[in-house]
Protein backbone atom coordinates (compact mmCIF):
# COMPACT_ATOMS: atom_id res chain seq x y z
CA UNK A 1 0.00 0.00 0.00
CA UNK A 2 1.34 3.85 -0.97
CA UNK A 3 0.21 4.96 2.32
CA UNK A 4 0.66 3.62 5.18
CA UNK A 5 0.60 4.68 9.04
CA UNK A 6 1.71 3.71 12.96
CA UNK A 7 0.71 4.94 15.78
CA UNK A 8 2.90 5.31 18.68
CA UNK A 9 0.38 5.87 21.57
CA UNK A 10 3.43 6.73 24.30
CA UNK A 11 4.91 9.56 21.86
CA UNK A 12 1.62 10.60 20.73
CA UNK A 13 2.73 10.45 17.37
CA UNK A 14 1.28 9.12 13.79
CA UNK A 15 3.65 8.07 11.58
CA UNK A 16 2.51 8.00 8.51
CA UNK A 17 5.09 6.94 5.05
CA UNK A 18 4.17 7.55 1.49
CA UNK A 19 5.81 5.47 -1.02
CA UNK A 20 5.93 4.93 -4.99
CA UNK A 21 2.97 6.54 -6.85
CA UNK A 22 0.72 7.58 -4.41
CA UNK A 23 -3.04 8.85 -5.49
CA UNK A 24 -5.95 11.09 -4.15
CA UNK A 25 -8.01 8.40 -3.74
CA UNK A 26 -5.39 6.38 -1.49
CA UNK A 27 -4.34 9.78 0.79
CA UNK A 28 -8.35 9.78 1.42
CA UNK A 29 -8.72 6.12 2.64
CA UNK A 30 -5.86 6.62 4.77
CA UNK A 31 -7.54 9.60 6.55
CA UNK A 32 -10.95 7.16 6.73
CA UNK A 33 -8.70 4.66 8.18
CA UNK A 34 -7.67 7.27 10.95
CA UNK A 35 -11.43 8.01 11.42
CA UNK A 36 -11.93 4.56 12.04
CA UNK A 37 -8.46 3.99 13.95
CA UNK A 38 -9.43 3.75 17.78
CA UNK A 39 -5.61 4.20 18.69
CA UNK A 40 -6.79 7.68 17.28
CA UNK A 41 -6.65 10.14 19.57
CA UNK A 42 -7.24 13.65 19.49
CA UNK A 43 -3.91 15.72 19.55
CA UNK A 44 -1.87 13.09 18.14
CA UNK A 45 1.30 14.77 16.24
CA UNK A 46 2.03 13.70 12.63
CA UNK A 47 5.40 12.80 11.37
CA UNK A 48 4.25 12.47 7.55
CA UNK A 49 7.39 11.39 5.48
CA UNK A 50 7.06 11.73 1.32
CA UNK A 51 10.67 10.75 0.60
CA UNK A 52 10.01 8.41 -1.29
CA UNK A 53 7.17 9.14 -3.10
CA UNK A 54 7.58 9.03 -6.96
CA UNK A 55 4.02 11.30 -7.85
CA UNK A 56 4.28 14.60 -7.80
CA UNK A 57 0.43 16.58 -6.61
CA UNK A 58 -0.58 19.82 -8.43
CA UNK A 59 -2.02 22.74 -6.78
CA UNK A 60 -5.43 21.21 -7.12
CA UNK A 61 -4.91 17.64 -5.53
CA UNK A 62 -2.80 19.79 -2.61
CA UNK A 63 -5.94 21.84 -1.37
CA UNK A 64 -8.50 18.61 -2.36
CA UNK A 65 -6.45 17.21 0.41
CA UNK A 66 -6.55 20.14 2.76
CA UNK A 67 -10.33 19.97 2.16
CA UNK A 68 -10.22 16.28 2.92
CA UNK A 69 -8.83 17.32 6.49
CA UNK A 70 -11.42 19.42 6.86
CA UNK A 71 -13.81 17.25 6.19
CA UNK A 72 -12.08 14.82 9.52
CA UNK A 73 -11.78 17.62 11.61
CA UNK A 74 -14.62 16.25 13.64
CA UNK A 75 -13.49 13.30 14.32
CA UNK A 76 -9.61 13.46 14.68
CA UNK A 77 -7.82 16.43 15.75
CA UNK A 78 -4.02 16.62 15.25
CA UNK A 79 -1.20 18.62 17.26
CA UNK A 80 2.11 19.43 15.01
CA UNK A 81 2.83 17.86 12.08
CA UNK A 82 5.88 17.46 10.50
CA UNK A 83 6.44 16.61 6.97
CA UNK A 84 9.72 15.04 5.37
CA UNK A 85 10.31 16.11 1.48
CA UNK A 86 13.21 15.65 0.19
CA UNK A 87 13.05 16.11 -3.44
CA UNK A 88 12.70 20.29 -4.75
CA UNK A 89 9.99 19.57 -6.48
CA UNK A 90 7.83 17.83 -3.64
CA UNK A 91 9.34 20.08 -1.07
CA UNK A 92 7.59 22.91 -2.78
CA UNK A 93 4.12 21.45 -3.50
CA UNK A 94 4.20 20.45 0.47
CA UNK A 95 5.31 24.08 1.59
CA UNK A 96 1.85 25.24 0.01
CA UNK A 97 0.11 22.42 1.82
CA UNK A 98 1.80 23.77 5.01
CA UNK A 99 -0.10 27.20 4.01
CA UNK A 100 -3.53 25.32 3.13
CA UNK A 101 -3.77 23.19 5.97
CA UNK A 102 -2.44 24.80 8.54
CA UNK A 103 -5.94 25.07 10.19
CA UNK A 104 -6.20 21.65 10.59
CA UNK A 105 -2.54 21.20 12.57
CA UNK A 106 -1.97 23.28 15.82
CA UNK A 107 1.34 23.92 13.92
CA UNK A 108 2.74 22.47 10.63
CA UNK A 109 6.38 22.21 8.80
CA UNK A 110 7.70 20.90 5.77
CA UNK A 111 11.72 19.56 6.05
CA UNK A 112 13.97 17.95 3.49
CA UNK A 113 15.54 15.90 6.18
CA UNK A 114 13.91 13.06 8.77
CA UNK A 115 16.23 13.93 11.93
CA UNK A 116 15.31 17.49 11.08
CA UNK A 117 11.75 16.53 11.29
CA UNK A 118 12.43 14.62 14.18
CA UNK A 119 13.72 17.30 16.01
CA UNK A 120 11.19 20.01 15.45
CA UNK A 121 8.34 17.35 16.76
CA UNK A 122 10.74 16.74 19.74
CA UNK A 123 10.83 20.57 20.54
CA UNK A 124 7.17 21.23 19.78
CA UNK A 125 5.95 18.52 22.33
CA UNK A 126 7.44 21.09 24.90
CA UNK A 127 6.05 24.10 23.60
CA UNK A 128 2.29 24.91 25.59
CA UNK A 129 -0.48 23.69 23.95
Amino acid sequence: MPVRYTIDTQKRIIRTQCIGMVTFAEVVEHFHALERDPECAEGLDVLLDVSEVNSLPDASQIRAVALELEKIQKSVRFGACAVVAARDALFGMLRMFEVMAQDYFRVICVFRASSDAEAWLDSQRQQPA
